[in-house]
């Protein structure tokens, strides 16, 4: 169980490198491809949109299935085929593809691990050890940074991609051979993601899964390589620095979360804590969208930081959710949470479009400030939630 585990996260280290990757071949693929920076945001908003959708057969498949066969097909085909695809690309139709092939792929592994915890660990354990996951997998955010800038710049972007490739699909075969599906529970019990939506304690959670993740995840993903492209003139090593430092406080901050809500005695309050932080590092970035330096760099660790509560998210939902619906349960949240940061970065990308850059800084500002007040409307919701902790 734990080499199939450890296989799971290496692969969700893979899923959280997919999802980032572009903030640092931006300049490269805008030099090369000519794509445009509505381009990238609508290319990384398949990505999320694809994964997203990719929920609800994924639960199904959870529960029917098992993990093992659905992680290791959907990895293999759509992860690897993926990266082939992205790596052979001429233009902005062909990234997209690409990207929604790589979603596809990515969709079951974190999900897989949360089923496997869930039907297997004590459910104390369920926030601490889905923050665990997530804070490693966060690892393929710190590989989507100066590594990724390293090797772009020796091997070549398309040479990358089919490495890639290649390290997905050996993960792919790893997952096949070594994870074991936990038993299935036995009886009578039916259900149906319907049943879950008609449960009123998820709303508010579902609502701050909405929110929780996707400042985070569009600005490392994709908005910090361009804004200080643009707003500080920044070659791709500086930008892979501050994606570094970004990645590195998402990691850090994965696992703070973990054990504070056993520690504070509340899921509730450390996520609403958490959450109305991420929105006042967003509103002083659109205060001071110049700034800068270490003060710039400083913020968006504190929004890498405070804006990982998304397994924390996770756990208050699943505390709700009966067993013989783990699996669906558990991508029903998941699904709210990505789906949430492909449709903002579309709506991110026609914000930035719609702001004449005079100054360079001023369509960045209008994208913080938007992703200050969508935050703050999901605190808003889910102040009136039911706290519970297992």
């Amino acid at each position: 169980m734990r080499a199939g585990i450890a296989c799971l996260v290496l692969a969700y280290v893979l899923s959280q490198f997919y999802r980032a990757f572009l903030a640092v071949l931006a300049p490269t693929l805008k030099a090369e491809l000519g794509v445009s920076a509505e381009d990238l945001a609508a290319a990384s908003g398949i990505w999320f949109l694809a994964f997203a959708l990719m929920q609800f057969p994924v639960g199904w498949a959870l529960d029917r299935i098992g993990p093992r066969l659905t992680s290791m097909v959907l990895l293999g085909a759509g992860g690897a085929g993926g990266a082939l695809v992205f790596a052979q690309a001429e233009g902005p139709g062909a990234l997209m593809a690409a990207m929604a092939l790589i979603g596809i792929g990515c969709s079951p592994v974190l999900m897989a691990s949360y089923y496997i915890f869930a039907r297997s660990f004590s459910p104390a354990l369920f926030g601490t050890l889905a923050a665990a996951v997530v804070g490693i997998g966060s690892l393929g955010n710190i590989a989507g940074s100066v590594p990724l800038a390293w090797a772009v710049e020796t091997f070549g972007w398309r040479e990358t991609l089919m490495a890639l490739a290649g390290v997905t699909l050996a993960a792919a075969a790893a997952i096949g051979i070594l994870v074991r599906d936990p038993a299935r529970v036995e009886g009578p019990a039916r259900g149906s993601m319907l049943d879950l939506m008609r449960m009123p304690a998820l709303w508010p959670v579902l609502a701050m899964m909405v929110v929780c993740y996707a400042p985070a995840a569009g600005l490392r993903g994709l908005w910090i390589g361009p804004y200080y492209a643009d707003a500080f003139g920044a070659a791709p090593a500086e930008i892979g620095r501050a994606t570094l430092v970004m990645g590195l406080a998402m990691v850090a901050g994965s696992f703070a979360y973990g054990p504070l809500d056993r520690l504070l005695g509340t899921r509730k309050g450390l996520i609403l804590g958490g959450n109305l932080l991420t929105a006042l590092c967003l509103l002083a970035l659109w205060a001071w969208p110049a700034v800068g330096g270490w003060p710039a760099l400083l913020l968006f660790a504190g929004i890498g930081f405070f804006g990982a509560s998304f397994p924390m998210v996770i756990a208050h939902g699943r505390a709700f959710v009966p067993p013989h619906l783990t699996g669906r349960g558990v991508t029903l949240l998941n699904f709210f949470g990505i789906a949430s940061p492909g449709l903002m970065q579309f709506a991110t990308g026609a914000v930035h479009g719609s702001v004449a850059p005079v100054p360079p800084a001023a369509p960045y500002a209008a994208l913080f400030l938007f992703f200050a007040l969508f935050i703050l409307a999901g605190c808003a919701i889910y102040a009136v939630s039911r706290d519970r902790t297992d």
